[in-house]
């Protein structure tokens, strides 16, 4: 298996919920540049077409990332105005559940209980959607959400927005450059940043702490993405039950890759 295990300070739970949310600020943001939004809308639609579903159940949502762009992108879609966004995480957080869920009519919520991603018999009735997050998996969580998944008949997509397909040596000799490039590239990226906190500003700019973890995590998440090949080995032994899966390279409109996809449902 090409991947290999890294950490990320995001992964720990002393790590400051603050400091995470300035650097999920920063991701939204990077989201809007790339376009992800787009090409999210894309695959989700397809699925929710196809299998006549009208919720998404996202998995890990955290703060919320990139799946309200989505959702807006989606209702745009004259056939798919219905669609409702229900994010789930593992431990919620209380502050992110109650600014989502105080807001009417913009059919997203959040569901307080919790939701574990590698048993979806927990989770509610939807798409259920990972997004940048199924790196985070080591190979046997990972292996267990694909099963569960197909076991439960319940449809899933799992998008990265990058692709594991530099070799290790050469990552770890520009991982340097990569890292200044990064930082340098928060300094620009954060008056974009909404709501613009003075955390934000203050330990971007002032005691740059966000730039430095942000750029490592950024990093680190790389190599720990699962490679097409690697994708292979998860999903051995199963779609075997009346169970479909798909995975390649995600598009934008343009024919243009960006990231990569996994896609399962029951064919029936």
């Amino acid at each position: 298996m090409k991947r290999i295990q890294l950490f990320e300070f995001e992964d720990y739970s002393w790590f400051p919920n603050w400091l995470r949310q300035c650097m999920t600020n920063l991701i939204v943001v990077f989201h809007k540049m790339m376009g992800v939004s787009e090409v999210l809308a894309y695959l989700m639609a397809r699925v929710l077409k196809e299998k006549n579903l009208s919720k998404i159940i996202d998995l890990g949502s955290g703060s919320g990332g990139a799946m309200p762009e989505v959702l807006s992108a989606l209702h745009e879609m004259d056939d798919l105005k219905h669609v409702e966004l229900v994010m789930t995480d593992l431990y919620p957080n209380k502050e992110v559940v109650k600014k989502f869920n105080q807001k009417k009519g913009n059919k997203i919520s959040y569901l307080e209980s919790s939701v574990d991603a590698t048993d979806l018999i927990t989770a509610p009735n939807g798409l259920k959607t990972m997004i940048n997050s199924f790196h985070h998996m080591s190979p046997k969580a990972a292996r267990k959400i694909l099963k569960s998944a197909e076991e439960n008949k319940q449809p899933i997509l799992i998008y990265e927005m990058a692709e594991n397909k530099i070799p290790l040596l050469i990552w770890i000799i520009l991982l340097p450059l990569s890292l200044v490039i990064i930082m340098i590239m928060t300094l620009f990226m954060t008056p974009f940043v909404r709501p613009l906190t003075w955390r934000q500003l203050v330990f971007t700019y002032l005691i740059p702490i966000i730039p430095i973890c942000y750029a490592w995590d950024g990093q680190a998440s790389l190599p720990r993405m699962y490679a097409l090949k690697d994708v292979d080995e998860l999903l051995d032994g199963l779609g075997k039950s009346n169970y479909y899966w798909e995975y390649g390279a995600a598009k934008r409109s343009n024919g243009k890759k960006l990231g990569t996809y996994i896609v399962g449902y029951p064919k029936n």
